[in-house]
């Protein structure tokens, strides 16, 4: 399967689909933990890991939060709402600068991720699509 990444232009927020709900009945609410996990220590380890808290304790926190969200638009329980308030992802995500560069190595990441769960293409694309769009909205900087 292939990753494409939709060619952003900053400041625009396309219109966006959340992924299919069968992707957390698949892969449950433990499998969608140990994939944001996954994401997470790559990005740990990638040219962007100064957009994440440096400590342990924080970086598993943001590692929860990322998951709540995910379980949550996947059509599981209100974790995010209940334990953050309202996503407002974008507004959340402000004080950290995401460019272009932070996004497609955000996405990269999540494109090692899903290409080793054992799920269907159909399932993949379908969070792949969210992801993808998702990243558009935050982008917060013009800048390299």
């Amino acid at each position: 399967m292939q990753y494409d990444i939709t060619p952003a232009q900053f400041g625009t927020r396309p219109p966006v689909n959340l992924p299919n709900p069968q992707l957390l009945k698949v892969l449950g609410e433990d499998g969608m933990r140990k994939m944001v996990s996954d994401h997470y220590d790559l990005l740990r380890q990638s040219n962007i890991r100064g957009l994440f808290p440096p400590t342990d304790e924080g970086f598993e926190k943001a590692k929860e939060h990322s998951a709540d969200f995910f379980i949550q638009i996947c059509g599981g329980p209100k974790y995010f709402n209940e334990k953050r308030g309202a996503p407002m992802m974008a507004a959340r995500h402000s004080p950290f600068k995401i460019n272009q560069e932070a996004r497609r190595i955000w996405l990269e990441s999540y494109a090692i991720v899903l290409s080793e769960i054992d799920i269907s293409d159909e399932l993949k694309q379908s969070f792949w699509n969210y992801i993808d769009i998702f990243s558009i909205w935050m982008m917060n900087s013009n800048e390299n």
